[in-house]
Protein backbone atom coordinates (compact mmCIF):
# COMPACT_ATOMS: atom_id res chain seq x y z
CA UNK A 1 0.00 0.00 0.00
CA UNK A 2 1.28 3.54 -0.58
CA UNK A 3 -0.50 6.69 0.31
CA UNK A 4 1.66 10.11 -0.98
CA UNK A 5 0.67 13.24 1.00
CA UNK A 6 0.38 16.75 -1.00
CA UNK A 7 -0.38 20.26 0.24
CA UNK A 8 -3.58 20.11 -1.34
CA UNK A 9 -4.31 16.65 -0.14
CA UNK A 10 -3.06 15.92 3.14
CA UNK A 11 -2.60 13.24 5.90
CA UNK A 12 -5.76 13.28 8.27
CA UNK A 13 -4.51 11.51 11.03
CA UNK A 14 -1.07 10.08 12.51
CA UNK A 15 -2.11 7.02 10.87
CA UNK A 16 -2.08 8.30 7.23
CA UNK A 17 -2.28 4.34 5.80
CA UNK A 18 -5.16 3.37 8.33
CA UNK A 19 -8.63 4.51 5.48
CA UNK A 20 -6.59 2.66 3.18
CA UNK A 21 -6.25 -0.21 4.82
CA UNK A 22 -9.74 -0.29 6.31
CA UNK A 23 -10.63 -0.75 2.38
CA UNK A 24 -7.77 -2.88 1.60
CA UNK A 25 -9.16 -5.49 4.32
CA UNK A 26 -12.73 -4.78 3.16
CA UNK A 27 -11.85 -5.82 -0.60
CA UNK A 28 -10.04 -8.94 0.84
CA UNK A 29 -6.69 -7.80 0.61
CA UNK A 30 -3.96 -8.99 2.86
CA UNK A 31 -1.29 -6.34 3.68
CA UNK A 32 2.49 -7.20 3.02
CA UNK A 33 3.90 -3.30 2.80
CA UNK A 34 2.90 -0.38 3.45
CA UNK A 35 4.94 3.11 2.23
CA UNK A 36 4.66 6.85 2.39
CA UNK A 37 5.76 9.80 0.90
CA UNK A 38 5.33 13.61 1.72
CA UNK A 39 5.51 15.38 -1.72
CA UNK A 40 4.87 19.26 -2.92
CA UNK A 41 3.63 18.03 -6.07
CA UNK A 42 3.35 15.05 -8.47
CA UNK A 43 5.97 13.05 -10.20
CA UNK A 44 4.30 13.16 -13.78
CA UNK A 45 5.24 9.61 -15.03
CA UNK A 46 5.15 7.79 -11.47
CA UNK A 47 3.57 9.74 -8.83
CA UNK A 48 5.72 9.25 -6.62
CA UNK A 49 9.69 10.43 -6.77
CA UNK A 50 12.08 7.67 -8.33
CA UNK A 51 13.59 6.87 -5.16
CA UNK A 52 10.75 5.79 -3.37
CA UNK A 53 9.67 4.02 -6.75
CA UNK A 54 13.02 2.01 -6.37
CA UNK A 55 12.18 1.33 -2.68
CA UNK A 56 8.67 0.29 -4.17
CA UNK A 57 9.71 -1.74 -6.56
CA UNK A 58 12.40 -3.83 -3.67
CA UNK A 59 9.46 -3.89 -1.46
CA UNK A 60 7.36 -5.56 -3.84
CA UNK A 61 10.31 -8.25 -4.65
CA UNK A 62 10.68 -9.02 -0.59
CA UNK A 63 7.28 -9.56 -0.02
CA UNK A 64 6.31 -10.93 -2.94
CA UNK A 65 3.15 -8.88 -2.99
CA UNK A 66 0.42 -9.41 -5.80
CA UNK A 67 -1.06 -6.22 -5.96
CA UNK A 68 -0.03 -2.59 -5.42
CA UNK A 69 -2.60 -0.08 -3.89
CA UNK A 70 -2.30 3.35 -3.64
CA UNK A 71 -4.29 5.92 -1.43
CA UNK A 72 -4.57 8.30 -4.57
CA UNK A 73 -6.02 8.47 -7.81
CA UNK A 74 -3.08 7.75 -10.65
CA UNK A 75 -3.79 8.82 -14.32
CA UNK A 76 -3.45 5.79 -16.85
CA UNK A 77 -0.10 6.46 -17.60
CA UNK A 78 1.17 6.36 -14.68
CA UNK A 79 -0.39 3.15 -13.65
CA UNK A 80 0.75 2.25 -16.72
CA UNK A 81 4.80 3.54 -15.88
CA UNK A 82 4.24 1.78 -12.22
CA UNK A 83 3.06 -1.37 -13.78
CA UNK A 84 6.10 -1.80 -16.26
CA UNK A 85 8.41 -0.76 -13.04
CA UNK A 86 7.18 -3.58 -10.52
CA UNK A 87 6.12 -5.62 -12.73
CA UNK A 88 2.69 -6.24 -10.82
CA UNK A 89 -0.51 -4.80 -11.07
CA UNK A 90 -1.38 -1.34 -9.91
CA UNK A 91 -4.63 0.02 -8.41
CA UNK A 92 -5.53 3.81 -7.48
CA UNK A 93 -7.95 4.49 -4.42
CA UNK A 94 -10.98 5.00 -7.10
CA UNK A 95 -10.59 1.45 -8.35
CA UNK A 96 -10.69 -0.03 -4.87
CA UNK A 97 -13.55 1.37 -3.81
CA UNK A 98 -15.58 0.51 -7.14
CA UNK A 99 -13.92 -2.85 -6.66
CA UNK A 100 -15.73 -2.92 -3.08
CA UNK A 101 -19.02 -1.41 -4.64
CA UNK A 102 -19.35 -4.16 -6.74
CA UNK A 103 -19.22 -6.85 -4.15
CA UNK A 104 -21.59 -4.97 -2.02
CA UNK A 105 -23.81 -4.20 -4.47
CA UNK A 106 -27.12 -6.29 -4.42
CA UNK A 107 -30.54 -4.59 -5.82
CA UNK A 108 -30.92 -3.97 -9.39
CA UNK A 109 -30.53 -0.25 -8.86
CA UNK A 110 -27.33 -0.72 -7.15
CA UNK A 111 -25.73 -2.98 -9.68
CA UNK A 112 -26.51 -0.39 -12.58
CA UNK A 113 -25.20 2.59 -10.70
CA UNK A 114 -21.64 0.20 -9.89
CA UNK A 115 -21.41 -1.11 -13.08
CA UNK A 116 -22.06 2.75 -14.64
CA UNK A 117 -19.31 3.90 -12.27
CA UNK A 118 -17.04 1.16 -13.48
CA UNK A 119 -17.34 1.83 -16.95
CA UNK A 120 -17.35 5.51 -16.82
CA UNK A 121 -13.97 5.22 -14.81
CA UNK A 122 -12.16 2.43 -17.36
CA UNK A 123 -13.25 4.09 -20.45
CA UNK A 124 -10.11 6.77 -20.55
CA UNK A 125 -8.18 3.69 -19.62
CA UNK A 126 -8.88 1.17 -22.10
CA UNK A 127 -5.57 1.90 -24.22
CA UNK A 128 -3.89 -0.04 -21.73
CA UNK A 129 -5.98 -3.07 -21.33
CA UNK A 130 -5.48 -4.05 -24.50
CA UNK A 131 -2.22 -5.35 -26.42
CA UNK A 132 -4.06 -6.44 -29.30
CA UNK A 133 -4.25 -3.65 -30.93
CA UNK A 134 -3.84 -4.61 -34.55
CA UNK A 135 -5.73 -3.48 -37.46
CA UNK A 136 -8.87 -5.46 -38.33
CA UNK A 137 -9.42 -6.13 -42.17
CA UNK A 138 -12.05 -7.03 -44.13
CA UNK A 139 -15.02 -7.92 -42.92
CA UNK A 140 -18.09 -5.78 -44.61
CA UNK A 141 -19.40 -2.40 -44.26
CA UNK A 142 -17.54 0.34 -42.34
CA UNK A 143 -14.30 -2.63 -41.82
CA UNK A 144 -12.89 -2.40 -45.42
CA UNK A 145 -9.47 -1.67 -46.16
CA UNK A 146 -7.67 -0.62 -42.55
CA UNK A 147 -10.84 -0.99 -40.55
CA UNK A 148 -10.34 0.30 -37.08
CA UNK A 149 -8.70 -0.73 -34.24
CA UNK A 150 -9.96 -3.24 -31.41
CA UNK A 151 -9.58 0.04 -28.79
CA UNK A 152 -11.56 2.12 -30.80
CA UNK A 153 -14.51 -0.70 -31.48
CA UNK A 154 -14.33 -0.65 -27.46
CA UNK A 155 -14.48 2.60 -27.01
CA UNK A 156 -17.73 2.56 -28.46
CA UNK A 157 -19.01 -0.69 -27.15
CA UNK A 158 -18.30 0.95 -23.64
CA UNK A 159 -19.98 4.17 -25.10
CA UNK A 160 -22.88 2.53 -26.28
CA UNK A 161 -23.15 0.35 -22.75
CA UNK A 162 -22.74 3.80 -20.45
CA UNK A 163 -25.67 5.40 -22.75
CA UNK A 164 -27.95 2.10 -22.22
CA UNK A 165 -26.97 2.70 -18.21
CA UNK A 166 -27.88 5.93 -18.10
CA UNK A 167 -31.61 6.12 -19.71
CA UNK A 168 -31.78 2.80 -17.03
CA UNK A 169 -30.86 4.88 -14.33
CA UNK A 170 -32.77 7.79 -15.39
CA UNK A 171 -36.05 5.25 -15.32
CA UNK A 172 -34.71 3.91 -11.68
CA UNK A 173 -33.90 7.70 -10.87
CA UNK A 174 -38.16 8.42 -11.55
CA UNK A 175 -39.64 5.70 -9.63
CA UNK A 176 -37.60 6.36 -7.00
CA UNK A 177 -38.40 9.96 -6.47
CA UNK A 178 -42.35 8.91 -7.47
CA UNK A 179 -41.96 6.55 -4.34
CA UNK A 180 -39.96 8.94 -1.73
CA UNK A 181 -42.25 11.84 -3.09
CA UNK A 182 -45.33 9.51 -1.74
CA UNK A 183 -44.19 9.63 1.19
CA UNK A 184 -44.26 13.61 1.50
CA UNK A 185 -46.93 13.62 3.87
CA UNK A 186 -44.99 11.56 6.40
CA UNK A 187 -42.22 12.24 9.06
CA UNK A 188 -38.79 10.65 6.57
CA UNK A 189 -35.86 10.99 8.58
CA UNK A 190 -32.75 9.72 6.96
CA UNK A 191 -29.28 8.43 8.26
CA UNK A 192 -26.16 9.59 6.84
CA UNK A 193 -23.00 9.93 7.25
CA UNK A 194 -18.97 8.70 7.23
CA UNK A 195 -19.05 5.11 6.27
CA UNK A 196 -18.85 2.51 9.19
CA UNK A 197 -19.96 5.31 11.61
CA UNK A 198 -22.77 2.57 12.78
CA UNK A 199 -25.58 4.01 10.81
CA UNK A 200 -27.22 0.43 10.16
CA UNK A 201 -26.70 -0.49 14.32
CA UNK A 202 -28.32 2.75 14.95
CA UNK A 203 -31.20 2.00 12.59
CA UNK A 204 -31.57 -1.53 14.05
CA UNK A 205 -31.44 -0.14 17.90
CA UNK A 206 -34.26 2.41 17.00
CA UNK A 207 -36.57 0.44 14.70
CA UNK A 208 -35.72 -3.01 15.57
CA UNK A 209 -35.35 -3.91 12.22
CA UNK A 210 -32.67 -6.49 11.45
CA UNK A 211 -30.58 -4.60 9.40
CA UNK A 212 -27.19 -6.14 8.32
CA UNK A 213 -24.65 -4.63 10.19
CA UNK A 214 -20.71 -5.78 9.59
CA UNK A 215 -17.55 -3.80 11.09
CA UNK A 216 -16.60 -3.40 7.43
CA UNK A 217 -16.59 -0.34 5.19
CA UNK A 218 -19.37 -0.32 2.56
CA UNK A 219 -21.03 -2.75 4.26
CA UNK A 220 -24.61 -2.01 2.26
CA UNK A 221 -25.07 0.18 -0.72
CA UNK A 222 -29.18 -0.09 -0.72
CA UNK A 223 -31.51 2.54 1.17
CA UNK A 224 -33.72 0.28 3.52
CA UNK A 225 -36.54 1.96 4.92
CA UNK A 226 -38.13 0.93 8.25
CA UNK A 227 -40.99 2.13 10.88
CA UNK A 228 -39.69 4.56 14.04
CA UNK A 229 -42.59 4.17 16.76
CA UNK A 230 -40.98 7.40 18.25
CA UNK A 231 -43.04 7.47 21.96
CA UNK A 232 -44.88 10.43 22.89
CA UNK A 233 -45.00 11.53 19.17
CA UNK A 234 -45.79 8.84 16.42
CA UNK A 235 -44.44 7.06 13.68
CA UNK A 236 -41.42 7.89 11.53
CA UNK A 237 -40.08 6.66 8.45
CA UNK A 238 -36.21 6.39 9.33
CA UNK A 239 -33.69 5.39 6.48
CA UNK A 240 -30.54 4.28 6.48
CA UNK A 241 -28.22 5.29 3.37
CA UNK A 242 -24.65 4.35 1.46
CA UNK A 243 -21.92 5.92 3.49
CA UNK A 244 -19.67 8.44 2.60
CA UNK A 245 -16.35 8.33 2.75
CA UNK A 246 -12.69 11.24 1.94
CA UNK A 247 -12.46 12.42 -2.01
CA UNK A 248 -15.14 9.82 -3.15
CA UNK A 249 -15.00 10.02 -6.74
CA UNK A 250 -17.44 12.25 -8.47
CA UNK A 251 -18.75 10.00 -10.59
CA UNK A 252 -19.33 7.51 -7.89
CA UNK A 253 -21.57 10.28 -5.90
CA UNK A 254 -23.58 11.23 -9.53
CA UNK A 255 -24.25 7.71 -9.94
CA UNK A 256 -25.61 7.12 -6.57
CA UNK A 257 -27.73 10.36 -6.51
CA UNK A 258 -31.36 7.96 -6.94
CA UNK A 259 -29.82 5.88 -3.95
CA UNK A 260 -29.64 9.02 -2.28
CA UNK A 261 -32.78 10.31 -2.63
CA UNK A 262 -34.07 9.34 0.08
CA UNK A 263 -31.46 12.12 1.73
CA UNK A 264 -32.64 14.61 -0.42
CA UNK A 265 -36.44 14.44 0.61
CA UNK A 266 -36.03 13.95 4.42
CA UNK A 267 -37.55 16.32 6.41
CA UNK A 268 -34.52 15.91 8.85
CA UNK A 269 -30.83 14.27 8.48
CA UNK A 270 -29.46 12.20 10.95
CA UNK A 271 -24.87 12.82 10.79
CA UNK A 272 -23.99 9.94 12.51
CA UNK A 273 -20.25 9.98 13.41
CA UNK A 274 -17.85 7.76 14.73
CA UNK A 275 -16.88 9.80 17.91
CA UNK A 276 -14.37 7.20 18.66
CA UNK A 277 -12.61 7.79 15.88
CA UNK A 278 -9.48 10.70 15.66
CA UNK A 279 -10.60 11.62 12.62
CA UNK A 280 -14.16 12.59 13.00
CA UNK A 281 -13.71 16.06 12.25
CA UNK A 282 -12.62 15.27 8.85
CA UNK A 283 -15.16 12.59 8.54
CA UNK A 284 -17.69 15.35 8.96
CA UNK A 285 -16.62 17.46 6.77
CA UNK A 286 -16.38 14.53 4.78
CA UNK A 287 -19.73 14.31 4.62
CA UNK A 288 -20.64 17.82 4.37
CA UNK A 289 -18.67 17.64 0.93
CA UNK A 290 -21.13 14.86 -0.50
CA UNK A 291 -24.23 16.68 1.45
CA UNK A 292 -23.35 20.27 -0.49
CA UNK A 293 -23.05 18.36 -3.87
CA UNK A 294 -26.19 16.75 -3.25
CA UNK A 295 -28.08 20.36 -1.97
CA UNK A 296 -28.74 19.04 0.99
CA UNK A 297 -26.99 21.21 3.31
CA UNK A 298 -29.35 23.19 4.42
CA UNK A 299 -31.66 20.66 5.73
CA UNK A 300 -32.40 20.39 9.42
CA UNK A 301 -29.94 17.91 10.18
CA UNK A 302 -28.65 17.11 13.56
CA UNK A 303 -25.46 15.57 14.52
CA UNK A 304 -25.46 12.21 16.55
CA UNK A 305 -22.01 10.93 17.88
CA UNK A 306 -21.76 7.33 18.04
CA UNK A 307 -20.08 4.98 19.52
CA UNK A 308 -18.97 6.55 22.63
CA UNK A 309 -18.96 3.47 24.26
CA UNK A 310 -15.28 3.34 22.11
CA UNK A 311 -14.06 6.34 23.24
CA UNK A 312 -10.69 5.72 24.30
CA UNK A 313 -9.95 9.38 25.75
CA UNK A 314 -12.79 11.37 27.00
CA UNK A 315 -11.34 14.25 26.18
CA UNK A 316 -11.87 13.99 22.54
CA UNK A 317 -15.22 13.71 23.26
CA UNK A 318 -15.42 17.13 25.07
CA UNK A 319 -13.46 18.67 22.21
CA UNK A 320 -16.08 17.23 19.73
CA UNK A 321 -19.26 18.15 21.79
CA UNK A 322 -17.68 21.73 22.76
CA UNK A 323 -17.31 22.25 18.58
CA UNK A 324 -20.90 20.92 17.90
CA UNK A 325 -22.75 22.04 20.99
CA UNK A 326 -25.84 20.72 19.36
CA UNK A 327 -25.23 17.12 19.12
CA UNK A 328 -26.33 14.49 20.59
CA UNK A 329 -23.82 11.76 22.32
CA UNK A 330 -24.60 7.72 21.90
CA UNK A 331 -24.08 4.23 21.55
CA UNK A 332 -25.88 2.39 19.42
CA UNK A 333 -24.35 -1.20 20.45
CA UNK A 334 -25.58 -0.35 24.03
CA UNK A 335 -28.33 2.28 24.27
CA UNK A 336 -26.24 5.04 25.83
CA UNK A 337 -28.40 8.18 25.15
CA UNK A 338 -30.86 6.78 22.64
CA UNK A 339 -33.63 8.61 24.76
CA UNK A 340 -31.97 11.93 24.64
CA UNK A 341 -31.13 11.40 20.50
CA UNK A 342 -35.89 10.69 20.88
CA UNK A 343 -35.85 13.69 22.47
CA UNK A 344 -33.90 16.04 20.42
CA UNK A 345 -35.71 14.48 17.09
CA UNK A 346 -39.07 15.33 18.23
CA UNK A 347 -38.11 18.63 19.47
CA UNK A 348 -36.52 19.14 15.75
CA UNK A 349 -39.67 17.78 13.98
CA UNK A 350 -41.87 19.48 15.99
CA UNK A 351 -40.50 22.84 15.02
CA UNK A 352 -42.70 22.73 11.66
CA UNK A 353 -46.08 22.49 13.89
CA UNK A 354 -49.06 24.90 13.43
CA UNK A 355 -51.93 24.89 16.09
CA UNK A 356 -55.33 24.82 14.07
CA UNK A 357 -58.89 24.47 14.40
CA UNK A 358 -60.20 22.06 11.99
CA UNK A 359 -63.63 20.82 11.41
CA UNK A 360 -64.06 17.41 9.21
CA UNK A 361 -67.68 15.65 8.22
CA UNK A 362 -68.34 12.87 10.48
CA UNK A 363 -68.81 10.57 7.29
CA UNK A 364 -65.06 11.70 6.05
CA UNK A 365 -63.54 8.41 8.04
CA UNK A 366 -60.37 8.35 5.81
CA UNK A 367 -59.71 11.95 7.07
CA UNK A 368 -60.65 12.03 10.50
CA UNK A 369 -57.95 8.61 10.47
CA UNK A 370 -55.57 10.35 8.77
CA UNK A 371 -55.81 13.05 11.51
CA UNK A 372 -55.72 10.66 14.26
CA UNK A 373 -52.41 9.01 13.05
CA UNK A 374 -50.23 12.07 11.93
CA UNK A 375 -51.82 15.33 14.26
CA UNK A 376 -51.15 16.35 17.73
CA UNK A 377 -55.25 16.62 18.82
CA UNK A 378 -55.81 17.97 22.28
CA UNK A 379 -59.60 18.76 22.12
CA UNK A 380 -62.59 17.71 20.19
CA UNK A 381 -66.39 17.21 20.08
CA UNK A 382 -68.98 16.97 17.82
CA UNK A 383 -71.65 19.47 16.02
CA UNK A 384 -74.46 17.40 14.30
CA UNK A 385 -72.78 15.41 11.82
CA UNK A 386 -69.28 17.74 12.07
CA UNK A 387 -66.21 16.87 14.00
CA UNK A 388 -65.05 19.96 15.50
CA UNK A 389 -61.38 19.30 16.77
CA UNK A 390 -58.21 21.64 17.74
CA UNK A 391 -54.72 20.28 16.88
CA UNK A 392 -50.63 20.75 16.77
CA UNK A 393 -50.23 20.39 13.21
CA UNK A 394 -47.66 19.65 10.50
CA UNK A 395 -47.22 22.80 8.25
CA UNK A 396 -46.62 20.74 5.22
CA UNK A 397 -50.22 19.03 6.10
CA UNK A 398 -51.86 22.44 6.56
CA UNK A 399 -52.61 22.43 2.43
CA UNK A 400 -53.99 18.78 2.11
CA UNK A 401 -56.39 18.85 5.07
CA UNK A 402 -57.70 22.15 4.48
CA UNK A 403 -58.79 20.80 0.87
CA UNK A 404 -60.21 18.24 2.54
CA UNK A 405 -61.69 19.44 5.34
CA UNK A 406 -64.84 22.01 5.71
CA UNK A 407 -62.87 24.24 7.39
CA UNK A 408 -59.30 24.61 8.76
CA UNK A 409 -58.28 28.13 10.17
CA UNK A 410 -54.34 28.15 11.78
CA UNK A 411 -54.64 29.44 15.32
CA UNK A 412 -50.10 30.05 15.54
CA UNK A 413 -47.86 29.74 13.78
CA UNK A 414 -44.61 27.32 14.90
CA UNK A 415 -45.45 25.12 17.68
CA UNK A 416 -42.11 23.76 19.42
CA UNK A 417 -40.94 20.36 20.94
CA UNK A 418 -41.45 21.59 23.86
CA UNK A 419 -44.70 23.32 23.82
CA UNK A 420 -45.90 20.73 21.68
CA UNK A 421 -45.75 17.92 24.36
CA UNK A 422 -46.15 20.13 27.17
CA UNK A 423 -49.59 18.14 27.96
CA UNK A 424 -50.88 14.85 26.86
CA UNK A 425 -52.83 13.93 23.99
CA UNK A 426 -56.28 13.46 24.94
CA UNK A 427 -59.25 13.52 22.29
CA UNK A 428 -62.97 15.14 24.50
CA UNK A 429 -65.83 13.92 22.52
CA UNK A 430 -69.23 14.76 23.35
Amino acid sequence: MVSVSLPDRPWISLDPLDELRGLATTAGAKIVGELTQKRTDVHTNSYIGSGKLRELVEMVQTTDADVIIFDNDLSPGQVRNLEQATERKVIDRSELILDIFATRARSLESRLQVELAQLEYSLPRLKQMWSHLSRQKGGGIGLRGPGETQLEEDRRLVSMRIRDLKAKLVEVQGRKEREVASRSQEYTVSLVGYTNAGKSRLMNRLTGADVYVENKLFSTLDTRTRQWQVKDFGKVLLSDTVGFIRNLPHHLVASFKATLEEARQARLLLHVVDASNLAAEEHIRAVNLVLDELECLDKPTLLVLNKVDQVQDRMHLDVLRRHHPRAVAVSALTGEGIDDLRNAVIEMLSNAFVEADIVVDASNGKLLAYLAAHAEIFHQHYEGNLVVMRAFLPKPLVGPVQREAQSLVVRSAEISGQELHAEPNSAAAS
